[in-house]
């Protein structure tokens, strides 16, 4: 059994649901995309159980800041691609709970997940 949280460690949102995790004693590891890289085969498994529509972050500042050509037509591949050049668009956190994945952070969400 195996828990990981991923993200950047800066983010608001991560440090909730770190703390969170901490509190209820709950056993994980931080994997920080910008220190630690991103993997990807990690990056097509999220894809392929989330979807790059649900993975993109499209609200946050990476992704606002990329120019226009680069925003249009996006797919599988091109979100892919985007997301390897760029992890910090990758939605936060990003929780692995052996191999389930949830993303973003709600405390009532991750008590029905750890209470299972």
């Amino acid at each position: 059994m195996a828990t990981t949280l991923y993200g950047i460690k800066n983010c608001d949102t991560i440090k909730k649901a770190r703390k969170w995790l901490e509190q209820a004693g709950i056993d994980y590891r931080f994997h920080d995309h910008r220190a630690d890289g991103l993997n990807p085969a990690d990056l097509d498994r999220w894809l392929d159980q989330l979807g790059w529509e649900a993975l993109l972050n499209s609200r946050g500042t990476t992704f606002r800041a990329l120019p226009d050509e680069a925003k249009q037509g996006l797919d599988t591949a091109k979100a892919r691609t985007l997301l390897l050049e760029h992890p910090a668009m990758i939605k936060r956190p990003l929780l692995d709970k052996d191999g389930e994945l949830t993303l973003g952070f709600k405390a009532d969400h991750y008590q029905s997940l750890f209470s299972r």
